[in-house]
Formats: C-alpha cells, sequence, structure tokens
C-alpha cells in the first residue's frame, strides 16, 4: 500500500488525527530544522523554532487548505516567518537588556569594577541565546516565567539555556552568576 501524500495527511489532521500530524512532522521536520539553521546560524534555535513551525501547524491546520501535493512549500513560509518574527523579538529583547544593564549604578569600587569586566568577559563567551537568559535572570532578577516573556521563549526554553550556561561558565571555572531568585514563581 503506498503512503499517503502530505495532501492526504493535512486532511486527516484537519479532521483531529494527531498521528497524521506526527507523519509530516516525521516527514519534513528534518528539512525545516536545516533551513531554519542556515536561516538563524544558531541550532539551540532552529530546534525551538522548528517546533514552533509544527505547532503553529497544528494550530492552523483548519485554515489552511494546501495548494499542492506538498506540504514543505507551506512549512518553509512559516518557518520563514518565525525566524523572522525570532530575530526582531530577541533585538527588542537585547535592547530592552541593554537599556536595564545601562540603568545600573557603576560600581565605585575598583575591585567591583574589575569583578565586573571579568563577568562580561565571561559572558560573552557563551553562545547569544544563553547570554540573554543569564542576563534576564542574574542581572534583571527575573524569575523563569518573567525571563521566557521578556525573552519571547518558552520557560522550558529558559531552563536549558539556563542550564547550559551554567555547565559552560562552571566548565571555565567561573563562579555562580545566578541570582538565587531566577526560579519559577509557581
Amino acid at each position: 500500500m503506498e503512503a499517503p501524500n502530505d495532501a492526504e495527511l493535512w486532511r486527516r489532521g484537519c479532521d483531529g488525527d494527531s498521528a497524521a500530524v506526527g507523519e509530516l512532522f516525521r516527514r519534513h521536520a528534518q528539512a525545516i530544522f536545516m533551513f531554519l539553521v542556515r536561516r538563524t546560524g544558531d541550532r539551540e534555535l532552529a530546534e525551538d523554532l522548528t517546533s514552533t513551525v509544527f505547532l503553529e501547524a497544528w494550530r492552523k491546520r483548519a485554515e489552511i487548505r494546501l495548494s499542492g501535493e506538498s506540504a514543505l512549500p507551506w512549512l518553509y513560509g512559516v518557518a520563514l516567518n518565525c525566524s523572522r518574527n525570532s530575530r526582531r523579538s530577541l533585538r527588542r529583547n537585547r535592547a530592552t537588556l541593554e537599556r536595564l544593564a545601562l540603568e545600573r549604578p557603576a560600581p565605585s569600587d575598583p575591585a567591583d569594577a574589575r569583578r565586573l569586566r571579568e563577568v562580561i568577559a565571561l559572558l560573552r563567551r557563551l553562545p547569544e541565546p544563553q547570554r540573554d537568559v543569564i542576563l534576564a535572570c542574574a542581572w534583571t532578577g527575573l524569575s523563569y516565567e518573567d525571563a521566557a516573556l521578556t525573552l519571547g521563549i518558552p520557560v522550558g526554553t529558559v531552563r536549558s539555556r539556563l542550564a547550559r550556561a551554567r555547565a559552560q561558565l562552571h566548565e571555565l571555572d567561573a563562579p555562580p552568576l545566578v541570582a538565587p531568585n531566577c526560579q519559577d514563581t509557581a
């Protein structure tokens, strides 16, 4: 028996068949992921965005009618929009974090100023998404939920990036940089 084409799987998905949408994911997730890796240059972000693309496909399944037999062109379009939205969101979030960092009073003690330079140097060694989470939690004292809202990412992504950042900083023999109040509010 021949496997159903994307249009048939999409129709089944519109009728509530989550297995059909799962099959579309298995067929196209790698292609979407690689597209997003090339588009963003960031594998972690591409993973998050790939999930977002398929979540969006599930949410919009009843509204969208494929124009051909393949869902891939439409999924690429969703991926493109997700990456654009993510980039805009990151730019806004970075600008906000920079403003917040500038609002902090400069250390008056030379030892504190030196320590601040050391911390900034350590943070620059982290990938940007991890650095953003550390800055949101440590420098602004946001909870996981508030950091997620600020950065426009899921709470689970905040947790995983924070864990990866902590692990990398530990490998660099850095002292803990995350404030103790960066935790769940629930």
